[in-house]
């Protein structure tokens, strides 16, 4: 995964996606991320949900975080806190975390983006179009392991410290870990609960 990346994450009504011409799904999602009446560099920076993420796109919304500052770094870093931490985990927070974020920040394989037809295939694993691409059906399995994992997210504390604890890097620890992890879960839920899907575009 490149680290010089900035990530956008898109939760998409995907009937709608899927009714888009291929050859348009790609800039009207662009669209979505970076729209052109919010561009002003003076602009108080946006948190949370908007809602659409653009007038002409309005079966689709974009989540800002709170914890990071756009870039693909903090996220990247969290997967890496996770490999660091994981066999120091128990056997339900392990399983539950690995599905979780596998898709999402960790380990991630973002060929399905392709093979689903959705999108012209990668071809230069440097400069990838998308970061993830979830449909509906896995971010409804994603919401069901982020409901499990959650609460023994702060089990995680001691060993993290312990084994994944890294002062100067980009998610230092436990607490910057699970506040992005949180943060993740709140994507994950409200996408979960409008039936969409969530593409992730380096943006």
């Amino acid at each position: 995964m490149t680290m010089g990346l900035d990530i956008t994450v898109l939760a998409v009504d995907w009937e709608r996606l899927e009714q888009t011409p291929f050859e348009e799904r790609y800039a009207l999602l662009e669209d979505a991320a970076l729209p052109e009446d919010e561009l002003d560099p003076y602009a108080e920076p946006q948190r949370g949900w908007v809602w659409p993420a653009a007038p002409n796109v309005p079966w689709c919304g974009r989540y800002e975080f709170h914890s990071t500052p756009g870039s693909y770094k903090p996220h990247f870093w969290a997967g890496q806190a996770w490999e660091d931490v994981r066999e120091h985990a128990g056997p339900e927070p392990r399983e539950h975390l690995d599905a979780f974020l596998r898709d999402l920040i960790w380990d991630t394989d973002i060929e399905d983006a392709s093979v689903s037809g959705l999108f012209p295939a990668d071809t230069d694993p440097w400069n990838r179009r998308t970061l993830l691409v979830c449909p509906p059906a896995t971010v409804s399995a994603l919401a069901g392991h982020w409901a499990r994992a959650e609460p023994l997210l702060e089990g995680l504390r001691e060993p993290y410290g312990t084994h994944a604890a890294c002062p100067g890097r980009w998610i230092e620890d436990f607490d910057e870990f699970s506040v992005l992890l949180r943060e993740w879960g709140v994507v994950v839920t409200e996408t979960e609960r409008r039936g969409w899907g969530l593409v992730g575009l380096p943006l």
